[in-house]
């Protein structure tokens, strides 16, 4: 019921652009509904695999029982990040994926377009882990950090709209600041045959090189946390 209402007010929000007539620069409403439809799978997501695994390691660390984590055998980053999964994501999976699958049929596309788009999806998926985890990663300096995740989310929601539906100087924020244009818009592109190379190009190295500085962050992290033993 909740992901019902959250999505009808979604598309109630992007109605009341497209009834009378206007179109977001080059995008009609069909295709508006694609990047809609990703950024609802995208919040699926988020609810499945980050909120469930990474809000807790701020209970970890307050509770000092991340000195567990650290003595596993294991990679504390990948336990950490995989422990739980939440099924109160499911529902915004799959009607994301419905949203998308019924705008791309209104739109005529194949399946090749949906396996184009899986791969920048995926790389949005990465990109928006990896932010987290350094979000998450900062308790252990500033130990109750429970809103910085909710001021993600609060910038994650331009992604329901293309990227140009917002002027210039914000178009340049949500590109190379937070990068939302990367996550919801370029996936979008790809799908509906309209992505440029360097676009392309750009996701990739955004998703791997945020990965890998999620990496050395938390490593860095690690070095100033004092167990509950010492």
């Amino acid at each position: 019921l909740s992901s019902l209402t959250a999505l009808g007010g979604n598309l109630f929000g992007l109605f009341l652009f497209y009834r009378t007539g206007y179109e977001f620069q080059g995008w009609q409403w069909q295709e508006a509904l694609v990047v809609l439809g990703i950024f609802t799978m995208l919040q699926g997501f988020a609810a499945t695999f980050l909120s469930p695994n990474l809000n807790r390691i701020v209970k970890h660390v307050q509770e000092g029982t991340l000195d567990f984590v650290l003595l596993k055998p294991i990679s504390s980053q990948f336990w950490l990040s995989t422990r739980t999964i939440s099924p109160w994501g499911f529902p915004d999976l799959v009607l994301g994926a419905v949203m998308v699958l019924y705008a791309g049929t209104q739109l005529g596309l194949g399946m090749s377009n949906y396996l184009a788009a899986s791969g920048p999806l995926a790389l949005g998926f990465i990109s928006l882990y990896s932010l987290w985890f350094m979000l998450g990663a900062t308790s252990i300096w500033f130990v109750k950090i429970y809103n910085v995740t909710e001021v993600l989310r609060s910038f994650l929601e331009a992604g329901r709209f293309p990227v140009v539906a917002y002027p210039a100087a914000f178009r340049i924020f949500f590109t190379f600041v937070i990068p939302v244009a990367f996550l919801t818009t370029v996936p979008a592109q790809v799908l509906l045959n309209r992505i440029e190379v360097s676009w392309l190009a750009g996701s990739c190295l955004l998703a791997a090189g945020l990965f890998q500085i999620s990496r050395l962050f938390w490593r860095f992290a690690l070095r100033f946390y004092t167990s509950a033993s010492s």
